[in-house]
């Protein structure tokens, strides 16, 4: 305690004793017990036009303060959720972008699409109003699937997007890969659907408001992944008040995983109602609410050809998808199956032609958006099961195929044919390690010993990567006060420790004892700028910047200290958290400096966003032939992160990434009635997350090959583990189950259609 740290320290999370004992303050524990209930009348159908909503009992019902419709946005000229990615077809066209209103004023298009706005002194009293709503609606036919929304004849989802395509994308040179196909020895084949997927985090959305009615000033408190973006588009694009005119504001987050950061219609609503009546509100969302309101993701049906040449050498890959968006486009929703896929399809290998075609369409189901891996775990599980299948139908284990492919540190930096550059990475040495750490050599022996017992073992690769993104608008400012430093970052922590991780840069940079340092975030009035959390980058971007803004600190601080010590800057050094003349024993400690004059050191972001962490996951599995229920036995996880900040909180996101994996591979799955396009899986008696049981101990190591693009090497992690679980899984089941002839299974791996497929073999 209060001594100096250093980058690659274990310490514990600084946050997690405000946690464990209760001090969180998370958006509905802070809520005003005297505000407002909020309740949002949502749709129970999938599709049907909008006849009208007659509000008359309703208003009249006991502690009604306010119902509002979509009638009120339209009137308050109220616009529309925009994103904030794109992404283009062929000839330029960007995609469509059909309106979408905070509630709709036409027609519904999901279940769960909101109708109307109750607001009320008790959430018991805007409930019972709600009852007493007089909606019509007509229906409409729904679809759910792409197959369905691209077919001849669909029911249009916007009435302004034929076909409800809403972009045919492509990506890679189709000439190169057709010409590498002609001359393949071998093409492997496989068809997959992944399926649709909901985060049910710990805390579920929630958000309250107040309003100033001396400075006419709205404060929306919420859980959100960045309190920035969210302002910059509700203030500019759809409320249409001044910056200063709105304050956002998030404190602690139970959970963000991608979800809870775009922009949503109910924060917005609430924002805009707190001006209308000059009164704080709040709204929490329920858990079975959660599922018909928050972003979705994963729902791709894709099919992949993978060229290989008479040595194994893989020369072509090529990838036929169709990708479900919903009802709406959410906030960064265009790139995250398209780009995403992209991003990583490449793998660690070397493939020299790469050609990606994409259908986008809108369907009758809740919007999507990122979740943990944004695109990612889908393309992975694609391409690490198509070169399984591709070892076993060239006579190949799955581990020599993939040595004869890996890239080579002397090929890095490499461009790889999807168009993107991968940074740094030693995949040979990754795999190697990967394979010697999971005593992969002796597996043999724990098969025999599995069988002994009724079991089938298998075990299962991937080699895996993941590409940062997120949006690096920060500018840290960093104060120097008598007795602490308090940085200001345009980031938010959802859980990842960024309160241990960005103060341990700081004390590392300043030789300053961690405990003196606070890290501050999510107010827009006291933090501008800032892009928020997401794409596993927030230590890129904060954490470089937080380091830049130490070195203005030190040079804003030598000028001080030159006053003060009557000496010029240049015989000024800076050593272990004290100014110092050089040659002398004369020196002032940066507190004892600022005591008399407080000072403050800022820098803006001034590296890339890009990395590319890198890993190899090895995973055994038992199989119980009676029913098909699967045992995860052991788990090996080498990573390359860059270099490590806190190898204690790395190993946390690595667990938790891998156990999201896992979920993915073994039990998670949202599904829509296709004929209705009701949701099925609303509830946790319907949608299974992974259990403590289903997740066995991890072994981790990390190896780091730091980034050339930004100056202090970082990649990131929170992603990365959560792309390679469901692969290595569903390698090493098939593997397991490769002896009776089952080729492949599409994920949720679970006991019934495991049973199925041992039954039909």
């Amino acid at each position: 305690m209060n001594a100096p740290i250093t980058l690659g320290q274990p310490i514990v999370r600084r946050e997690d004793q405000r946690f464990l004992t209760g001090r969180g303050r998370y958006a509905d524990d802070t809520a005003p017990r005297d505000a407002l209930a909020v309740l949002f009348v949502r749709s129970p159908h999938a599709h049907a036009r909008l006849g009208g909503i007659d509000r008359t009992a309703a208003l009249a019902a006991p502690g009604i303060v306010a119902i509002y419709t979509a009638a009120d946005l339209v009137a308050d000229k109220i616009g529309h959720l925009p994103t904030v990615s794109e992404i283009k077809d062929e000839a330029g066209n960007r995609h469509r972008e059909p309106l979408h209103l905070p509630m709709p004023p036409d027609k519904v298009r999901h279940v769960g699409d909101i109708v109307a706005m109750v607001i009320a002194g008790t959430l018991d009293q805007a409930r019972d109003a709600a009852e007493l709503l007089e909606i019509d609606y007509e229906a409409l036919p729904a679809v759910v699937t792409v197959a369905q929304a691209l077919a001849d004849g669909a029911a249009l989802v916007h009435d302004d997007v034929p076909g409800n395509l809403m972009c045919r994308w492509a990506r890679g040179d189709k000439a190169a890969t057709d010409a590498a196909f002609s001359r393949a020895a071998h093409v492997a084949s496989l068809s997959i659907r992944s399926p649709r997927q909901i985060v049910h985090y710990m805390e579920t959305r929630a958000a309250w408001s107040s309003y100033d009615p001396g400075d006419d000033v709205v404060t929306v408190t919420f859980a959100s992944q960045g309190v920035q973006v969210p302002h910059r588009l509700m203030c500019e694009r759809v409320l249409n008040v001044p910056k200063e005119k709105l304050r956002l504001v998030t404190e602690d987050v139970g959970g963000g995983f991608g979800p809870k950061y775009p922009i949503y219609a109910e924060p917005t609503l609430i924002a805009w109602a707190t001006r209308k009546l000059g009164r704080g509100l709040r709204w929490t969302c329920e858990r079975g609410e959660l599922a018909l309101s928050d972003s979705h993701a994963r729902d791709l049906v894709a099919h992949a050809d993978l060229a290989l040449d008479e040595s194994g050498a893989f020369i072509g890959l090529r990838v036929r998808a169709e990708a479900n968006f919903g009802a709406y486009l959410s906030m960064f929703a265009p790139t995250i199956p398209t780009t995403g896929l992209a991003k990583v399809i490449s793998g660690l290998y070397r493939i020299p032609a790469i050609r990606a075609e994409f259908d986008c369409a809108f369907t009758n189901t809740v919007p999507v958006d990122a979740i943990r891996g944004a695109g990612k775990p889908e393309a992975l599980f694609l391409l690490e099961r198509l070169i399984d299948i591709a070892a076993h139908e060239t006579g190949r284990t799955p581990a020599e195929l993939r040595r004869r492919n890996l890239l080579r540190p002397e090929e890095m930096p490499y461009a790889a044919a999807s168009g993107y550059t991968y940074d740094a990475a030693d995949c040979v040495r990754l795999f190697e390690t990967a394979l010697q750490v999971a005593d992969a050599p002796a597996f043999a022996a724990r098969r025999a010993a599995s069988e002994a017992r009724g079991r089938r073992r298998g075990i299962g690769l991937a080699c895996h990567l993941h590409g940062t993104g997120g949006i690096a608008d920060e500018h840290v400012i960093v104060q120097v006060g008598a007795d602490k430093l308090v940085a200001a970052v345009g980031t938010q922590s959802q859980g990842q420790g960024h309160e241990t991780v960005f103060a341990q840069i700081l004390a590392a940079s300043l030789g300053v004892p961690v405990e003196r340092i606070d890290i501050r975030q999510g107010d827009t009035r006291t933090i501008p700028r800032g892009g928020g959390t997401g794409g596993s980058s927030s230590t890129i971007i904060s954490g470089t910047t937080i380091r830049r803004a130490a070195d203005a600190v030190i040079e804003r601080g030598r000028d001080l200290a030159a006053e003060r010590l009557e000496t010029a800057p240049a015989d000024i050094a800076y050593h272990n958290g004290a100014f110092e003349v050089v040659g002398t024993d004369r020196r002032l400690g940066l507190f004892e400096l600022a005591a008399s004059k407080p000072f403050s050191g800022d820098a803006l972001f001034g590296d890339k966003i890009d990395s590319f962490p890198t890993g190899v996951m090895v995973c055994e599995v038992e199989v119980d032939p009676e029913t098909g229920e699967v045992r995860v036995d052991r788990l090996t996880e080498v990573a390359d992160c860059g270099v490590v900040v806190n190898p204690r909180l790395l190993a946390g996101q690595i667990h938790g990434g891998i156990a999201h994996g896992l979920g993915n591979a073994l039990s998670e799955q949202a599904i829509y009635d296709e004929a209705t396009g009701q949701l099925l899986t609303g509830t946790l008696m319907d949608y299974a997350l992974p259990r403590a049981d289903d997740v066995p101990n991890f072994t981790v190591e990390t190896i780091a090959t730091p980034s050339p693009n930004n100056f202090m090497g970082f990649k990131g992690v929170g992603e990365l583990p959560t792309n390679g679980a469901p692969a290595a899984l569903a390698n090493a089941v098939l593997d397991a189950l490769a002896p009776l002839g089952v080729r492949h299974l599409d994920m949720p791996l679970t006991a019934e259609k495991v049973w199925q497929a041992i039954r039909g073999s």
